[in-house]
């Protein structure tokens, strides 16, 4: 992946395309190859190079679907995934699909959910961004809004004339606070302004998230390997060159990797079938983060004052020194512990399950599913894309404890007692559970009665909205 941001690419630099798809979008936010900016380097432009440039720079700021310019992030989320991102071919596919068919097999009698799939396919990396960048945009944009907005009034607040004026600068979501005391020629200045501020805003950001996105399409094996479908439930998909490197240097063969693989990936899919209210849980837990976000305007504005723009690389600099970054409060940390609990106990409710059904059959089941395991403490996809894109760093260190806490109510309860758990969101295991796994089996009050219990409300139920 190119290491110059949003596409500013260094003179001379050739536009590289890639497998399956991995070469230039044709969406309005962006061009091709390395370079969606269009720009060769600031001190490059040169006869028709600058009209180019500056046709897509409007292209960029017309953007009108939302506080981040999608199609900006997805050009250059397809540009980190390009170089060495090879064609599916025929033979990987035909693998895929007969992994996923034999996975639900072995699956059957490991939980009470019934098999989920209803396709599998095999992904280039380039086919990943392109499949789960909807449900990106719904978890990324509520945060989003309170960072571009922000970003927007401390750039508005930076103009001559326009200091300390109501409305402008000051933080997330005062961005048109008192426009209304305003006087009549500053508000006709200062409202196509503003606007375009925050479409400068959403291009910056937007560039941040297609890196993010572009550097995970290098590290996922699957298309459920950040802790829910991102394409949508029943969809299986694996990554072969996700699942290659996954496997480089554990000197096991490549079938019994991607089964593993193909394991965990219908476990999760049968799930998310199986509990209707649980994904809609998770999109609702980033979004009680975003609510309350505040974001830390004086880092934003000391980072925006140091910028040169005639010099990408202190641009560069400065963005990945957290300019985006927002101020955890109380309330975002309590958000977070919710968000990292139920996290830890899908990834650890399929850690038991794939071990139950692999138990006797691959021989490299422990050594895999150990491998996931540091794989995640070390900082997972999850983490860190979480992390880069909407500040929340999630730590899956509870992980082992939540699959600990499954295993001990399997043992305990049998399988279909372990799977009824996820019957209410309110019988789940808290983040105090996970400290003292034997102590939760134990509890009497977790009898499975939920006669009491309230059902899952509107909300929970059934998919999060539609992004598309």
């Amino acid at each position: 992946m190119s290491e110059i941001p949003f596409g500013f690419g260094k003179p001379g630099d050739d536009d590289d395309g890639a497998g399956d798809g991995g070469g230039s979008s044709s969406s309005s936010g962006g061009a091709g190859g390395q370079n969606p900016f269009g720009f060769g380097g600031f001190g490059g432009f040169g006869g028709p190079d600058i009209g180019e440039a500056l046709h897509r720079f409007a292209d960029m700021l017309s953007w009108q679907g939302g506080p981040v310019n999608w199609d900006l992030a997805k050009d250059v989320a397809r540009q980190g995934a390009a170089g060495d991102d090879p064609s599916v071919v025929d033979s990987e596919r035909a693998a895929v699909t007969d992994a996923i068919r034999l996975a639900e097999l072995w699956l059957d009698p490991a939980t009470s959910f019934a098999a989920a799939t209803t396709s599998a396919q095999a992904w280039s990396r380039a086919e990943w961004i392109e499949a789960t960048l909807p449900t990106w945009i719904t978890l990324v944009e509520p945060v989003a809004t309170k960072v571009v907005d922000a970003f927007g009034g401390e750039l508005s607040g930076g103009i001559p004339g326009l200091q300390g004026l109501p409305g402008l600068g000051g933080g997330a979501g005062s961005a048109g606070d008192g426009a209304d005391d305003l006087p009549p020629e500053v508000r006709q200045m200062a409202g196509p302004l503003m606007s375009m501020m925050r479409q400068m805003g959403g291009v910056m950001f937007g560039g941040q998230v297609g890196q993010a996105l572009g550097a995970l399409s290098r590290e996922v094996v699957s298309s459920t390997d950040v802790g829910l479908p991102l394409a949508g439930v029943g969809h299986a998909a694996l990554l072969p060159s996700g699942i290659a490197a996954f496997g480089e240097g554990l000197g096991l063969p490549a079938d019994e990797v991607r089964l593993f693989v193909a394991l965990r990936e219908a476990a999760c899919h049968r799930l998310f079938a199986g509990v209707p209210w649980l994904r809609a849980r998770l999109f609702a837990a980033v979004d009680d983060y975003a609510r309350g976000i505040t974001v830390d305007t004086s880092h934003m504005q000391e980072a925006l004052g140091s910028i040169d723009p005639t010099n990408p690389e202190a641009l560069q600099e400065a963005l990945s020194g957290g300019l985006f970054e927002p101020e955890n409060t109380p309330a975002q940390q309590v958000a977070l512990a919710r968000l990292e609990t139920l996290l830890a106990l899908i990834e650890g409710w399929i850690d038991d399950v794939v071990r139950q059904a692999a138990a006797g059959r691959l021989v490299a089941a422990d050594a895999l599913a150990e491998t996931v395991r540091r794989r995640r403490a070390a900082g997972g996809p999850a983490e860190q894309t979480f992390g880069t894109l909407v500040g929340l760093e999630l730590r899956p260190r509870r992980m082992r404890e939540a699959a600990d806490l499954w295993r001990l109510l399997r043992e305990s309860r049998g399988v279909e007692g372990r799977d009824a758990l996820w019957e209410h969101p309110d019988l789940l295991p808290t983040t105090d559970d996970l400290a003292d796994p034997a102590a939760f089996v134990d509890r009497r009050d977790i009898d499975l009665d939920i006669g009491s219990l309230e059902a899952p409300g509107a909300d929970d139920e059934g998919d999060a909205p539609p992004s598309s």
